[in-house]
């Protein structure tokens, strides 16, 4: 039987490992260990990361959704 492992989607409560607000982006390294950004720090270390990363869940789309108009 074969385990797959996902990392969980980001929430309102995850914070930014470098300023606190709330984070986008989850980079999982290759040592198992994560780290969190905001979308402007991940901005600033996306390049010296990425080659690090064994995955990334990037989540910044979230930043430019418009919220539908309430139905009341």
């Amino acid at each position: 039987m074969t385990t797959t492992l996902t990392a969980p989607s980001l929430s309102a409560t995850d914070r930014c490992d470098r300023c606190n607000a709330q984070a986008y982006v989850r980079v999982v390294l290759t040592n198992g260990s994560d780290l969190l950004f905001c979308g402007h720090h991940w901005t600033r270390h996306e390049d010296a990361l990425r080659p690090q990363a064994s995955s990334v869940i990037n989540e910044t789309h979230k930043l430019v959704e418009t919220p539908h108009p309430s139905a009341g």
